[in-house]
């Protein structure tokens, strides 16, 4: 796998009292790199209507996935398999208190394609708020890449 990578990033949410999910897709330029076992993807991401960025750092091994942000919006998320993680979120807003009940993270390689998927609930404030997925899908850039 390159340095330089192409991410494709897919959110799925099954809210609480609500048909259908809630899909968040996006496709950015990223970095990726592997140290002492684990692989890390590192990307800035832009929110609509403000100036400042985040900086995203993903990091991966066996049945682990941590997301942390700094900037804008900060947080360092861990999914562990079969485990329950609490966190603070800091936004502009404000700190909310989240919990992420990890249920299976699958991690699919190839040599030019790594395929990430993590399925977990999400709580705020100790209220189950939705079911969760994450797809992530990580490529060399001339290759280019879809969900």
């Amino acid at each position: 796998m390159d340095k330089e990578v192409l991410l494709a990033l897919k959110g799925l949410q099954y809210a609480v009292g609500e048909e259908g999910a809630e899909a968040l897709e996006t496709i950015t330029a990223a970095e990726y790199y592997e140290r002492s076992g684990s692989r890390y993807v590192i990307y800035d991401e832009v929110t609509e209507g403000y100036s400042d960025t985040t900086k995203n750092i993903i990091k991966f091994k066996d049945s682990l996935v941590e997301v942390t942000k700094k900037g804008l919006m900060n947080v360092h998320m861990v999914f562990e398999e079969n485990k329950k993680n609490m966190t603070t979120y800091g936004t502009p807003f404000g700190n909310i208190l989240i919990g992420i009940d990890t249920g299976k993270i699958s991690i699919e390689e190839a040599e030019d394609n790594i395929k990430v998927n993590v399925d977990y609930t999400l709580e705020a404030n100790y209220e189950h708020l939705a079911d969760c997925k994450i797809e992530m899908n990580i490529r060399n850039r001339e290759q280019g890449i879809s969900l």
